[in-house]
């Protein structure tokens, strides 16, 4: 009898916790994909290979997006900086034609390095978190266009006496496009579970994750305590950076080209990711687990509406209501 109850009271604090609310979350979108089937195309083995695929960047960008939430702070900037990352990337590769391995160090390191100047304002100056991405979106955003002079960087050139020159896609755009286990798993999809799994060794096994759970749950308190507030925030949002042109890679590796309009609105979905498996945008409580429900959970229910012809107008509105309500939902559990 005791045991029974034992194991209610357990179950209970399981639904009524942050996971346990976003497992059911995941469980009711899976059943909305199982009633709304699209004539049978939810069962098929596809849908959810592509589904992993199509979620891949967003998620890769949801793991550098946890760390800095967790201080309390936000990344508005993210998909300005995949669009970055994603023209240097095709700049680099097909213009300069420079090594792959060159070509994705500087990519990186360029998002990295604009990363590090959101968190040089937000750690160093004391800006708001949102004001300081902001304004990085805002540049991020120009900057990509002004390198690109609006253009989209593809396989397409112009010589100076106006030809148009075709050259053959380099050879890293197809690797990481392509397909491993019989075509069943991207490597864009083994790219995203390697950022994944960096992240989640930092937030859950390293001293720094540590550190910045602290800095979200009390700022003054975790100084006090000796935390290096200044260096761990700021380290957060470089790799927030890094994150977003790691997503820039494989977003311009998917669509063949680098263009400067890339990431546009990604910062929401990302954002609605973290949040939606549980993690607080107050800071101080938070982790990967939680995030990757939410990157199911918002990946799934994308997938669910495009099989069922939702136009993206639909599909935006049903995230920003998801945003609200995951918000709601953080409130009422405290």
């Amino acid at each position: 009898m005791i045991e029974n109850k034992m194991k209610t009271n357990k179950l209970m604090e399981f639904a009524t916790g942050y996971s346990g609310k976003a497992v059911i979350s995941l469980l009711i979108v899976l059943l909305l994909g199982i009633i709304f089937n699209a004539d049978g195309a939810f069962f098929k083995l596809g849908t959810h290979r592509d589904a992993l695929r199509q979620m891949s960047v967003y998620g890769i960008l949801a793991a550098g997006m946890t760390l800095v939430i967790v201080t309390g702070g936000i990344d508005l900037s993210v998909g300005s900086l995949l669009a970055v990352s994603a023209v240097s990337f095709s700049i680099f590769s097909i213009h300069m034609e420079l090594n792959p391995v060159i070509s994705v160090f500087l990519s990186v390191l360029l998002g990295g390095a604009l990363g590090a100047i959101s968190g040089a304002l937000v750690s160093v100056v004391r800006l708001q978190p949102f004001i300081a991405t902001l304004a990085m979106m805002t540049f991020a955003r120009g900057f990509a266009k002004y390198i690109t002079g609006g253009q989209k960087i593809s396989t397409y050139l112009t010589n100076p006496e106006g030809e148009v020159i075709a050259k053959e896609l380099p050879k890293i755009f197809k690797s990481i496009d392509s397909r491993i286990f019989g075509g069943n798993l991207s490597i864009v999809s083994v790219i995203f579970l390697l950022c994944f799994a960096l992240a989640l060794l930092f937030l859950s096994r390293h001293k720094w994750g540590r550190e910045l759970l602290a800095i979200g749950g009390s700022e003054e308190a975790a100084r006090l305590s000796g935390v290096p507030v200044v260096i761990s925030k700021f380290g957060a949002y470089v790799f927030s950076g890094a994150m977003s042109a790691v997503a820039g890679i494989c977003q311009a590796a998917q669509e063949t080209q680098g263009d400067p309009e890339a990431g546009a609105g990604y910062e929401l979905t990302a954002i609605a990711m973290v949040v939606i498996g549980g993690t607080s945008l107050a800071g101080g409580r938070g982790g990967m687990g939680l995030t990757f429900l939410g990157i199911l959970i918002i990946g799934y229910l994308e997938k669910i509406l495009s099989i069922n012809a939702v136009p993206e107008s639909g599909r935006l509105m049903i995230t920003g209501f998801i945003i609200i309500l995951a918000v709601v939902m953080q409130r009422k559990a405290k």
